[in-house]
């Protein structure tokens, strides 16, 4: 491997570029040389070893005479997966425990090793069953990847899914949420030999996931992951994907066949994770104080890993303020919801259990407090017809009452064990048709607005696991191909993801300032964003002018005054730069201190007295600089 880092170096120093297709010709082209197998030379492989060299034996390091810029591009080369940062922040997904659901919607899956609607196949699901559902053992299994794929993990971002967050212990939330942040503030690492991608070339990805577990050299593997690890152990907690199935198995079968109406999720995960089992021995030390909590976030203000976004999962009825103000406490900058419709008809056939104006009541509670806000929309339910679904995301993105800053959009698909199974074999549900469902997908993302992201058209099952309906994982690379067919459609795209610049190098005289303003039931917004002439998008920020009115009304249990305007996101893309490092991309221009200072302008010119942000714990320290200060779940700057 070290005549390839060699060889790429030599390239990289003529000033020649490495892309994906050269490096593949210089590995099989060492392969033939050694008369190795390929796949031990691979890409994934060549980083780790790099990284050992550099730590471990300095002076064969040395000799390869390494610069600061050419480190810079060597990564370029041997990084893997890039899309993963190409948006300014690494992002690390977490899953709690299987626990029971509030609510029981009709498409929703019953796998009984996962939360509600999650199911044990999805990437972030395994790595959480592997990791006991411990959010310090995930962090530090997806922070110990990311690093060894060569990306920078100075920012985070944490999603914390499984289902309904709110359903939770208090208690239980408060531990999950402590233990991230201890993880990030104890750089819980792994050591190159504990990375499942040097396994065999032939390994399954559970298999390597089973090799990295195996590990017990506490100079590999952080202290804290093996003591974790023994103590689900000893607890009676398996890792082992085949007993984990055949403990679920009996209940799962009577769920899946649907003969049995005692069999449903929340009895049988009352069963298998109550109070007597392993589960709910775990229960007794999973639980946290908010002192702790607030202990473990005073560190990461100034931690190597600062968590600058943490995002939590709910239902629109269990939004409240005493809900959002816990929330809040925790650190949480942004909330998933799943909407999935707004059509009454459409929520009652699928046994959703809301209506539309309870969750237009979470959106308004969800703004005021300050939250992004991540709708989930659903295409294809029982009950909708393509022209009904395009007109009910119409409505989801441009009503007063609604209009989310980010969208989750993907199509209804069949899972064994989803009551929705009985009404496809009846007849009363089809799935879409490819082209029925291209056509949906396309026209939402041209009614799409321009401050709003749609960021994902699929959900992460398997082709394996979904009995009909869209198999293909590309399927947003579908929509935008045929949006692409018609170029005078292409050019009124507006949605963000669509038009971000990702990793792409901009310059300053590139840009100007565009303002959208748009109104909502309790709010004027503002959508501040830089773009370049193509209307490629380097940063924005979402500006909230709360109405006076609705404020004062609601004051006794709301957190924010009257006067008081709201920063509820700042965002400048870019690939994740190294905090305090320099650089070209447009995280490195001011650009996000020019949008703070323009918002407080249009804010003092709105005749408001104070901006709150709602940063962060990783972005306290930032907001400090630009004249905010601490005060209580907010920070705010006078006017």
């Amino acid at each position: 491997m070290e005549q390839i880092i060699l060889n790429i170096l030599e390239r990289l120093r003529r000033g020649e570029t490495v892309d994906d297709q050269v490096l593949v010709k210089l590995i099989h082209a060492e392969a033939r040389r050694e008369g190795a197998d390929k796949r031990m030379l691979a890409k994934r492989r060549l980083l780790p070893f790099y990284q050992r060299v550099k730590r471990e034996d300095s002076e064969r390091w040395s000799a390869w005479n390494v610069t600061p810029g050419l480190e810079q591009r060597l990564m370029q080369v041997l990084r893997m997966k890039p899309r993963r940062t190409a948006s300014g922040v690494a992002t690390i997904t977490v899953i709690t425990k299987p626990w029971p659901c509030s609510g029981d919607c009709l498409f929703c899956p019953n796998d009984l090793r996962m939360p509600k609607s999650y199911l044990h196949a999805e990437p972030a699901c395994a790595r959480a069953e592997q990791n006991c559902f411990d959010p310090y053992l995930q962090v530090s299994a997806r922070l110990t990847a990311l690093t060894q794929m060569g990306h920078a993990t100075d920012k985070i971002e944490l999603i914390v899914l499984g289902g309904t967050w709110s359903d939770y212990p208090r208690e239980y939330q408060i531990w999950f949420v402590t233990e991230l942040f201890r993880a990030l503030n104890d750089n819980a690492v792994a050591g190159v030999a504990a990375n499942p991608m040097l396994a065999d070339p032939g390994a399954t990805t559970r298999e390597r996931a089973a090799e990295l577990l195996e590990q017990t050299d506490p100079h590999e593997v952080p202290q804290a992951v093996l003591d974790r690890r023994t103590r689900y152990r000893e607890l009676g907690i398996s890792t082992n994907a085949e007993a984990l199935e055949q403990k679920v198995a009996p209940y799962q079968q009577r769920i899946d066949d649907m003969s049995d109406t005692d069999a449903t999720y929340n009895r049988c995960v009352a069963k298998l994770y109550g109070k007597n089992s392993p589960w709910g021995r775990a229960a007794e030390f999973q639980v946290g104080t908010l002192e702790e909590l607030e202990c473990q976030q005073r560190i990461n203000e100034t931690a190597t890993h600062r968590v600058v976004g943490l995002v939590i999962e709910t239902r629109p009825d269990a939004v409240t303020p005493q809900a959002l103000t816990l929330i809040r406490r925790l650190g949480a900058t942004k909330i998933q919801m799943g909407v999935q419709s707004l059509n009454q008809h459409i929520l009652d056939l699928n046994e959703r259990g809301i209506r539309p104006e309870r969750i237009a009541q979470s959106f308004d509670l969800l703004r005021i407090f300050g939250f992004k806000i991540h709708a989930h929309a659903m295409a294809n339910l029982l009950g909708a017809t393509p022209e009904q679904d395009k007109l009910d995301y119409v409505r989801l993105v441009s009503e007063a009452a609604f209009q989310p800053d980010e969208i989750k959009l993907y199509p209804c698909a069949l899972i064994e064990g989803a009551r929705l199974c009985a009404k496809y074999e009846d007849g009363s549900w089809r799935p879409y048709t490819e082209d029925e469902l291209l056509d949906v997908l396309a026209d939402d993302v041209l009614a799409t607005p321009a401050f709003t992201r749609i960021s994902r058209m699929i959900r992460d099952f398997s082709s394996g696991d979904i009995k009909v309906g869209n198999k293909k994982p590309n399927l947003r690379q579908l929509v935008e191909q045929r949006l692409g067919q018609d170029q005078v459609a292409a050019r009124r795209v507006e949605e963000i993801r669509y038009r971000e610049i990702a990793g792409r190098e901009v310059t300053l005289d590139e840009l100007h300032l565009d303002v959208v303003s748009y109104e909502t039931a309790n709010t004027s917004e503002r959508f501040l964003q830089w773009v370049d002439d193509e209307n490629r998008i380097a940063g924005f920020l979402r500006l909230s002018l709360p109405s006076q009115e609705y404020v004062r009304k609601h004051s006794a249990e709301l957190p924010v005054h009257l006067g008081e305007a709201m920063i509820r996101e700042v965002h400048v893309y870019g690939k994740v730069a190294h905090l305090h490092a320099a650089g070209n991309g447009a995280q490195h221009m001011g650009l996000g201190r020019r949008l703070i200072e323009r918002a407080c302008e249009m804010a003092r010119e709105a005749g408001y007295a104070r901006v709150n942000v709602i940063s962060a714990i990783g972005t306290r320290e930032y907001y400090r600089t630009q004249g905010f200060v601490d005060n209580g779940l907010y920070q705010t700057r006078e006017l």
